[in-house]
């Protein structure tokens, strides 16, 4: 089920947007300028709580809590036992001996997609050809149809939404760690729904549709094997995990997050029986990996900044299809210079700021090789002067 529309937009209304897109763009470059900057300070900080952690932690057996070690940075392992049953209060479904529950609900809805081509007419106009078509779909979102470009596809809202339980806390030994930090580490795996259970959920929820087991899963539809908008499929997963490993502040019997010198707060947890360098390690590698990721998110954000300033060179030039092609081929490839030149050059301020010796040594290390260089390349160049 799908229909076409085509829309033009005149060369006047594209010069409109464009300075729209001028003032969206200096917005974007302050944004991602700052999100450079920010970002790595928060890698150094991050790197020095960990690498201060890692000087401090102290590895405890967990059979027992030693009132010396109050306030101090500790390593726990061993196996993990929740402290209660965790449970959906609506429906009554329960998992025992589980870390978590999660509910997962799905609503059988319409869902729209589109694909357009666009086309740059002579004089600047530009006409745009969407097919939109329609189909349904078991989703865990909910999608609203208000949006929807053709009408006769409504989907009503989802009844209930999706929600986890975790254990309040969970015991290693003679430790105590918050159930939902317990609950992260653990192996999802499905519940198999009954007939009683789904009695019971259809009572708690009163869609006027029978309630079936399909799957392990509890089924609100008149046909399941051919559902109907509207109709909702619950699934749950619990959360199982049998050793785990934990780096925190000793409070009594807790572990709870512990903070550095400089302010930041550290917790570390890990399924299984993980050592605490290991568990340092890994956490280095995550903040390296986060690094990296916002690095280059924060590039795009400046590449696509530059492309928004510079566009209207692109839609003035489209009087002449070809020739607008030609100047967005151009003012691309300058974004791109100019996201070279200023992303690198905001992380170096920054590591200025935040590692001011590193930097300066990296500076002096740079020079020296550079006045090598020259002074190499004089040398080779003197001889071939003198026999010549």
């Amino acid at each position: 089920m799908s229909f076409t529309e085509t829309t033009t937009i005149s060369w006047f209304a594209r010069l409109k947007g464009a300075l729209v897109k001028i003032v969206v763009g200096l917005l974007l470059l302050v944004a991602c300028v700052w999100l450079l900057f920010w970002n790595e300070g928060r890698s150094v900080k991050t790197y020095r709580a960990l690498v201060e952690g890692a000087g401090l932690v102290v590895p405890v057996d967990n059979g027992s809590v030693d009132p010396a070690n109050e306030g101090r940075l500790v390593h726990v392992t061993g196996a993990v036992k929740p402290v209660g049953v965790p449970g959906d209060p609506v429906f009554g479904v329960t998992a025992e001996g589980a870390a978590g529950l999660d509910r997962i609900v799905e609503m059988y809805q319409w869902v729209e997609r589109s694909k357009s081509e666009t086309r740059k007419q002579l004089g600047g106009s530009e006409e745009t050809v969407t097919i939109y078509s329609y189909h349904k779909e078991w989703t865990r979102s909910d999608v609203s149809s208000d949006s929807f470009r053709q009408s006769g596809h409504d989907n009503p809202k989802k009844p209930v939404d999706d929600d986890a339980f975790p254990v309040e806390s969970a015991r290693i030994g003679a430790f105590s760690v918050d159930g939902r930090a317990v609950a992260r580490l653990g192996e999802e795996r499905p519940v198999a729904l009954t007939a009683a259970d789904a009695r019971r959920m259809g009572e708690a929820l009163p869609l006027g549709k029978p309630v079936s087991i399909v799957g392990g899963q509890a089924v609100f539809s008149f046909d399941p094997q051919d559902p109907e908008v509207g109709d909702i499929r619950i699934r749950f997963e619990r959360s199982d995990i049998a050793e785990a490993s934990f780096v925190g502040a000793q409070r009594g019997t807790a572990l709870t997050p512990y903070r550095t010198t400089n302010g930041r707060e550290l917790f570390l947890s890990g399924a299984g029986l993980v050592d605490a360098a290991a568990m340092f390690d890994t956490a280095q590698s995550e903040n390296t990996v986060i690094t990296w990721l916002v690095r280059a998110g924060g590039l795009v954000g400046l590449f696509v900044g530059f492309a928004f300033v510079f566009s209207i060179l692109g839609v003035v030039a489209d009087v002449v299809p070809f020739v607008g092609s030609i100047v967005r081929f151009g003012t691309s490839a300058v974004a791109l210079i100019l996201t070279l030149l200023v992303g690198p050059l905001v992380i170096a301020v920054a590591w200025v700021a935040y590692r001011p010796l590193l930097a300066l040594t990296i500076l002096v290390i740079g020079v020296a090789l550079a006045a090598g260089i020259v002074y190499m390349r004089r040398g080779k160049a003197a001889p071939a002067l003198a026999r010549a």
